[in-house]
């Protein structure tokens, strides 16, 4: 693993302009600032992980490599799955399918439900919606035993998908977190790495599917119990889990001036306590500490060096603004690492990932900004490969 500041003068440069505007000093807080929240305690919410996936920094961390049952959260990966099927064009929001007399037999009526009926047809669409925003147990059987031809292959592409994300501290023996004697369970890192997956590889069904404030179906209206929507400004949901076994558990997104927060918690109590603690988390993350930008859109971060390419440097760039987040009155210098296996090997493709831009700093942990090809870099033709020798003897 080649790492460390690339040692180019335009590099060193944009670091150096990085530092200094980080050290820049902070502003002073007026009477009339609004006071952050304070971070709830461990009793409260025994697993706790709130990262900014804007910037990949971690802003709170209780036990986020604890595992636990994730309940309803569960479905997540029932969506992600299906949104994942659509884009690939092996599931459509308008097929039907149909709960099964064995389905029945096992789901109708069992926890929460879009009171489905044995041999009822309904779309893919209705199923996601019901899914998403009022935790249909039922809905998630179907979905998974229509697209699959069973609920154990469902949950056998469920394991490939959490495992293809990295997701190495998860197993789901359900599509949607009905308690199955422990063979379903999370961490709260796994649980950001699939929120992540989500908003990132899915904007679009994201958006529209998830975060609603509820749903009617056959004419049964029911709210969502997500219990940041409506409350917390830019709160658009995920889900919630409860069952006795686990307690109340919670996987949460805001966004805010282009930063957007996930929120894990797991193990609390009650669900009052749930909501109490899930908005104060965010308006903590939100409030308490002061975002630095640190380079535009678009910026050419660095260059990393490229072997066998008609090209021997390549410029890195972000895909966003590059920001961290540092204490209100935090007087430590950040310091500023791209970290990349290297030499780079042609080709690279414009917009691949290609390394990381580490910022740390006293008191915080490292932000972690995925870095992508600015340019494609082709192979090396013979001329090249000349070149590159040449290059390289003084070099």
């Amino acid at each position: 693993m080649a790492s460390g500041v690339i040692a180019s003068l335009r590099n060193r440069l944009a670091l150096i302009l990085l530092l200094c505007m980080v050290a820049a000093p902070l502003r002073a807080q007026s009477a009339d600032d609004q006071i952050a929240p304070a971070v709830p305690s461990a009793d409260e919410a025994p697993v706790a992980l709130l990262v900014d996936i804007t910037s990949g920094q971690v802003l709170h961390a209780r036990n986020p490599d604890r595992r636990f049952m994730p309940a309803s959260v569960t479905k997540v990966m029932t969506l992600y799955l299906a949104f994942e099927l659509i884009e690939a064009g092996r599931l459509d929001p308008a097929q039907v399918f149909a709960m099964s007399p064995e389905l029945a037999r096992e789901w109708r009526r069992k926890g929460s439900t879009m009171f489905l009926d044995a041999g009822e047809q309904v779309t893919v669409h209705d199923l996601l919606l019901g899914i998403a925003n009022v935790s249909a147990n039922d809905g998630a059987a179907v979905l998974a035993a229509g697209q699959a031809g069973s609920v154990a292959a469902w949950t056998a592409a469920m394991n490939d998908t959490a495992r293809g994300l990295g997701m190495s501290g998860s197993h789901f023996g359900t599509p949607n977190g009905f308690p199955d004697e422990g063979r379903t369970f999370a961490t709260a890192n796994d649980l950001v790495k699939l929120a992540r997956a989500m908003v990132t590889r899915h904007p679009d069904k994201f958006g529209y599917y998830v975060g609603r404030t509820g749903f009617d179906y056959k004419g049964i209206a029911q709210i969502n119990h997500d219990p940041l929507i409506g409350r917390t400004p830019g709160a658009d949901g995920i889900k919630t889990g409860f069952t006795n076994e686990s307690g109340f558990s919670y996987l949460g997104t805001a966004r805010r001036n282009r930063q957007r927060l996930v929120l894990v918690l797991a193990g609390v109590e009650n669900g009052r306590l749930r909501g109490r603690l899930a908005r104060a988390y965010m308006e903590w993350g939100f409030t308490a500490l002061d975002r630095r930008r640190l380079f535009p859109a678009k910026a050419v971060i660095g260059e990393a060096r490229v072997q066998n390419g008609d090209t021997r440097r390549l410029d890195l760039v972000a895909k966003g603004p590059v920001a961290i987040n540092l204490p209100r009155g935090s007087k430590g210098k950040p310091t500023a690492t791209i970290r990349y296996e290297g030499p780079l090997r042609a080709p690279i493709v414009a917009g691949q990932e290609v390394a990381v831009l580490e910022v740390t700093a006293p008191g915080v942990a490292p932000a972690r900004i995925p870095l992508f090809a600015a340019e494609a870099v082709a192979a090396a033709g013979p001329f090249d490969r000349i070149i590159n020798a040449i290059a390289g003897l003084f070099a």
